[in-house]
């Protein structure tokens, strides 16, 4: 399968928050693909809001099953969360499970107005009721197929497709 350019799909993602885009909208990136990808959003937009991080590997309801990933980063939310315009930045979508952990953790420093999700990628295969609001690009993969945001030596954004495994 044939991805389109990373920063197409990023652009097309843009241009789609810019249209609903409101001036006290605040973005927040989970770790580590979504904060990527909120910083890239965050300067695309030219907004001036501050931009937050979170990590969610204390709220993940796998968190028995998978350990500790080995590379935890403090969550940053420089902002009072209480009546905010939160757009809430992840890479892929896939089960819903990682956004249902980052708005508990959203949650934990307050009451937002409104929290609405963007994704690079929404892949398929959910597992609890969670839609983007916002979408770069829709992929309908097999459940064993797996798609991750890197960075290339550059710094530049890339999705790739993981080989498959034959599961």
């Amino acid at each position: 399968m044939e991805l389109p350019k990373t920063h197409e799909i990023l652009e097309k993602l843009a241009a789609a928050i810019r249209a609903e885009l409101t001036e006290d909208m605040v973005i927040v990136g989970i770790h580590t693909g979504g904060a990527w990808l909120a910083r890239e959003l965050h300067r695309t937009l030219g907004l001036s809001s501050p931009l937050g991080t979170l990590d969610i590997s204390f709220y993940r309801d796998d968190f028995e099953r998978i350990g500790l990933h080995p590379e935890v980063k403090p969550s940053d939310i420089p902002f009072d969360v209480d009546g905010s315009d939160i757009l809430l930045v992840d890479d892929v979508l896939f089960t819903g499970r990682t956004v249902r952990a980052a708005i508990n953790e959203l949650f934990d420093y307050g009451r937002p107005a409104r929290v609405r999700l963007a994704v690079l990628v929404d892949r398929g295969g959910r597992e609890l009721p969670i839609e983007a609001g916002f979408t770069g690009i829709r992929l309908d993969l097999d459940e064993h197929r797996m798609i991750d945001l890197l960075r290339n030596e550059i710094g530049e954004l890339e999705l790739k497709l993981r080989p498959e495994t034959g599961v």
